[in-house]
């Protein structure tokens, strides 16, 4: 039996643990192979259709001030924008991956962000987040809330790797960088600890309860995800040392944009204690690192922290 119980801590529940992200593991760490990857994806389904926006559309319009919902609006719409360009950056990878069995887990990731984007569109729209007049709108209006680094590493470090891939899908080595990019960087450090921060403290508040439900799901989603990178960078790595390199040179790349996303515009630009959903920057970047690290670890690039 799957224990979800409220009062087990979130990272500790049996779902969770399943996804084998190595973020989540203690000791060794068996890493899922892409079946058994997509296997899981197929037991853990859940609808955005499910949520009930009621309480927490009275949640952000009578109990979160105006300047904290101004505040909120960077991480929410980092993870709305993100959603959106995520999934449509993934197709040229699928189509690279070197055999079906991760072919066929990518298109469930696909399938994923999809949902993600939705989820955030249903919460920003039926919670009055923004007022904007469909989809393509509300994506528009919550772009301007981000910040120059956010648009360097989605919009061209991110799509670069993906426009290469789909001019040249034999390109592995390109296919690393991506997903050094994409699963390490964006779902593993920035994506994995937004939301352990956002959930967290939207339950000490007993706020937006149908968001926290379904941005749970979001994050076992995630979980999944960089499960699969873990596997695959792994598995390149053990292939050819060429490809360990790609990993360690990409991450030195993107790092100072990554390191900026970590930060909104509207904070003091050399105050790192300045906190948001009740931490720091320089306690959200301790956790991305940490987590960062033990996933390095399994791949066999890093010692954990």
């Amino acid at each position: 039996m799957t224990d979800t119980s409220p009062s087990t801590p979130r990272t500790d529940r049996v779902d969770f643990r399943a996804t084998s992200d190595p973020a989540l593991q203690a000791g060794e760490v068996k890493l899922l192979d892409y079946r058994e990857l997509y296997e899981l994806w197929e037991r853990q389904q859940w609808a955005t259709q499910d949520l009930d926006f009621a309480q927490d559309r009275i949640d952000w319009h009578e109990r979160i001030p105006p300047e904290e919902r101004f505040q909120r609006m960077y991480g929410l719409s980092s993870f709305f924008v993100g959603e959106q360009r995520v999934a449509a950056e993934l197709g040229p990878l699928m189509r690279a991956v070197p055999d079906e069995a991760m072919r066929l887990f990518l298109c469930t990731q696909i399938a994923d962000e999809a949902r993600h984007v939705a989820f955030f569109d249903r919460f920003y729209r039926e919670v009055g987040v923004l007022d904007a007049g469909d989809l393509d709108d509300r994506l528009r209006a919550a772009h301007e809330h981000l910040n120059p680094e956010f648009h360097e590493l989605f919009d061209e470090q991110l799509k670069a790797r993906a426009d290469r891939l789909a001019r040249e899908p034999e390109d592995l080595e390109c296919a690393v960088e991506f997903v050094t990019i994409y699963h390490m960087v964006v779902e593993g450090m920035l994506a994995l600890t937004g939301q352990h921060f956002i959930i967290d403290y939207n339950e000490q508040q007993g706020t937006l309860p149908a968001f926290v439900e379904g941005f749970t799901n979001v994050a076992r989603d995630e979980h999944r995800h960089v499960a699969f990178g873990a596997r695959f960078l792994r598995d390149m790595a053990r292939r050819d040392p060429r490809y360990g390199e790609a990993i360690q040179r990409t991450l030195i790349e993107v790092g100072p944009a990554a390191d900026g996303v970590l930060k909104p515009k509207w904070m003091d630009e050399a105050d790192d204690q300045e906190t948001l959903f009740g931490v720091s920057v320089d306690e959200t970047r301790a956790f991305a690192m940490q987590a960062l690290q033990r996933r390095l670890k399994v791949i066999g690039l890093a010692a954990a922290a």
